[in-house]
């Protein structure tokens, strides 16, 4: 994946180089819009870039809920906008997971350790799946490439 995004920002750097700050920002500005929905879609679908699905959550103790309960999947807060936030320059596109929410969004991201609830001193230590948050699909990047050419050929 990284080696693409080398590749991709190789070949739109002489591109967007020709355009001016405005045009590049308004760039810049749709590609981190269609990035955090696709990403928002993605995590809601529970899927890793690569196309294979989350490793299931570890079933609880309590094995019934609450009459009439319904279970939420994994991340469902996390991909609304407040927490995956978008930001563009002339220069990047980023989308990144702020707040709180971060450092458990990082855990999964990466499949570290941690506590099961890290405000007790007390709470077990659990090794946690690796669930890619973020990352970038085949179809984001031709979407991305897709952009800058519409800006590209539209003008500078």
């Amino acid at each position: 994946m990284a080696d693409a995004l080398n590749h991709l920002a190789n070949w739109a750097s002489p591109l967007m180089a020709g355009l001016s700050p405005e045009r590049r920002r308004a760039a810049m500005v749709q590609i981190s819009t269609y990035l955090r929905r696709s990403q928002a879609q993605r995590i809601g679908a529970q899927l890793n870039p690569d196309g294979t699905s989350y490793e299931p959550r570890k079933p609880r103790r309590q094995l019934r809920g609450k009459k009439g309960q319904i279970r939420r999947k994994m991340f469902e807060k996390l991909r609304t906008a407040p927490y995956l936030r978008k930001s563009a320059t002339a220069e990047s596109a980023t989308v990144t997971i702020g707040g709180r929410t971060a450092r458990i969004a990082r855990v999964h991201h990466r499949g570290l350790r941690d506590k099961v609830d890290w405000r007790k001193p007390n709470s077990p230590t659990v090794q946690y799946a690796k669930r890619e948050l973020l990352g970038f699909t085949p179809a984001e990047e031709d979407a991305v490439t897709d952009i800058l050419l519409h800006h590209v050929s539209a003008g500078g």
